[in-house]
């Protein structure tokens, strides 16, 4: 019997001018992708069980192949498909197909609105942007570290609360509870 070829487990979120892409597996060694103007193929082994995965995914609309790029972080596959239009209007699904694919989610985790303000892009990778993939992760919490300076510091981000004058009244909690008969 021919083992069964399953289609992987995929997540996507977009920004202006980017469309981030998550294959959700675990432990793949040398993945096959390849990035056209209208698809991403995918083919791999790997998950728990080493299955077999693989599946072509016909886009919405079109990339720029030789920008897009994927990183195989252990857990899973990041894939960074830069859009061929950086101006057009967000994609009302990753696909080209009408048909709901039960293995493509939406990653709202990463998800921005197409009206959200703040940077153009991630970490500064929207039209004009500078930044790189790696630091738009980490400001995104997705490869470790500290949070990238978003506030989710350390001990000495904490607030110190001894220098509040109480205006010398005492707080009804502090009285004495009496004996109990």
């Amino acid at each position: 019997m021919t083992e069964q070829v399953l289609p992987p487990p995929v997540m996507w979120a977009q920004r202006k001018g980017l469309v981030l892409v998550t294959v959700n597996l675990e432990d793949v060694k040398d993945p096959d992708i390849k990035f056209t103007k209208n698809s991403v193929y995918f083919k791999g082994t790997g998950g728990v069980e080493k299955k077999s995965y693989e599946a072509t995914i016909p886009l919405f609309a079109d990339i720029d192949p030789d920008k897009s790029k994927f990183w195989n972080r252990g857990r899973c596959i990041e894939l960074m498909l830069q859009k061929a239009d950086e101006e057009q209007p967000y994609w009302q699904s990753l696909t080209s197909t009408k048909q709901k694919l039960h293995w493509v989610k939406c990653d709202f985790n990463k998800w921005q609105d197409e009206d959200e303000s703040g940077d153009e892009g991630v970490g500064g990778m929207g039209p004009g942007g500078s930044g790189d993939f790696e630091e738009m992760m980490r400001r995104m919490g997705g490869l470790g570290g500290a949070g990238g300076g978003m506030g989710m510091g350390g001990p000495g981000d904490r607030p110190n609360f001894d220098d509040l004058d109480m205006g010398g009244s005492e707080d009804s909690d502090d009285e004495e509870v009496p004996d109990l008969e």
